[in-house]
């Protein structure tokens, strides 16, 4: 049967878009999805400050009446720009286990890059690092985190068939928190804090954290300028993420290492993982979503480490073992008993050592594929 492609060009549309995740992965307990109402801002042209710079379209794809499969295309001018290429970015998608499917969803967004002047195709991206990026390749049984994608273990099999090829992997670790801080460090923050003049925030409501929030985030560009693909976030991007994450942290789970110049030099951001409470409520907020998440946010056993980060100027001078000192204190106050990294590049060094002192176990593995036209 004929594979037909059609346009996302209505709300109607996007909501098919959205929902065919929720379709395919039904029932499925290592998937974790997404807020529905984050995911249409993202997509929107009018809620996301990335369309600046980006330019996208979406499409689902179906058999007969049968709704089979969906893709983004994205065009990020920005991170072209950056890293000297002309790449088209694939996210969002979603297919069942046929390759006729599969084929024809990339090949749709192909052609619309090659039409943009584009000479080859990579992702699952988003249009920032902010967005979830990576296919799962690795560890389709292991609970993951909420910023993060999830697919079967067919999806890679299709990429290496339709002439994809590795161009970087994502890697996540899970561990037990220690009921004990080591003292090594302890003793490295005490050392640390007092030879550069740094000092932690001492922020008791979520309130007192929007000050430092958009120099966070100007941290956050200097910290991950050299990681794949990423593009710095715009004042508008910075001023959006903030207002839609920003009242949902506990500000005893976010750490900040603030120098003698009131600048954050060091960052620690972590949150009770909302992958079961997003699988009871289907990703829904209303009517009695929000009960759910409220919940698990309150009381929970597991953490999500979302994002880290310290200045350039400050590497290798043992920064990190300020603020995961003071997130070890509060995870241990509220009784959490497991971590769960976000995903990071695998030659990300200096990020991935600080997991070996857990004994963390890397069970999570993601890739974005890439190919020439």
């Amino acid at each position: 049967m004929e594979i037909i492609m059609k346009q996302v060009t209505t709300k109607s549309d996007l909501r098919k878009f959205i929902g065919f995740q929720y379709t395919l992965y039904k029932g499925n307990q290592f998937w974790c999805p997404q807020m529905r109402m984050d995911e249409m801002k993202t997509l929107s042209r009018k809620k996301n400050p990335a369309f600046d710079f980006c330019e996208a379209n979406y499409w689902l794809a179906y058999k007969g009446k049968k709704l089979v499969g969906r893709v983004a295309g994205i065009i990020n001018h920005k991170a072209n720009e950056r890293w000297n290429e002309q790449l088209v970015r694939f996210g969002w998608i979603d297919f069942i286990d046929d390759l006729e499917v599969s084929r024809t969803l990339i090949k749709t967004v192909e052609e619309w890059g090659k039409e943009k002047g584009m000479n080859g195709i990579h992702g699952p991206l988003g249009f920032s690092d902010m967005d979830n990026e990576g296919m799962l390749i690795k560890g389709f049984d292991e609970q993951s985190t909420l910023a993060s994608i999830y697919n079967y273990p067919y999806y890679p099999e299709h990429m290496e068939k339709l002439g994809f090829t590795k161009a970087a992997d994502w890697v996540q670790y899970t561990f037990d928190i220690p009921p004990v801080i080591p003292e090594k460090m302890e003793r490295m923050s005490a050392l640390v804090q007092e030879k550069y003049g740094l000092h932690l925030l001492k922020a008791k409501k979520a309130k007192e954290l929007i000050p430092y929030a958009p120099k966070m985030f100007k941290l956050l560009n200097q910290a991950f300028d050299e990681l794949y693909g990423f593009t710095t976030l715009t004042e508008r991007q910075i001023q959006n993420y903030i207002k839609q994450y920003f009242g949902f942290i506990r500000p005893e789970f976010v750490s900040l290492v603030i120098d003698r110049n009131d600048e954050v030099v060091g960052f620690g951001i972590s949150m009770p993982s909302l992958t079961i409470a997003l699988r009871k409520c289907n990703g829904k907020l209303f009517p009695f979503g929000f009960i759910q998440i409220l919940s698990a946010i309150k009381k929970n056993d597991t953490i999500d480490m979302y994002l880290n980060g310290v200045h350039p100027n400050f590497h290798g001078k043992g920064v990190a073992a300020i603020y995961y000192q003071e997130l070890h204190k509060a995870y241990l106050r509220n009784k959490i008993k497991r971590a769960i990294t976000n995903p990071q590049l695998e030659d990300n060094a200096k990020a991935l050592t600080m997991w070996k002192s857990f004994n963390g176990r890397q069970h999570i593995t993601r890739r974005c594929w890439k190919k020439q036209f």
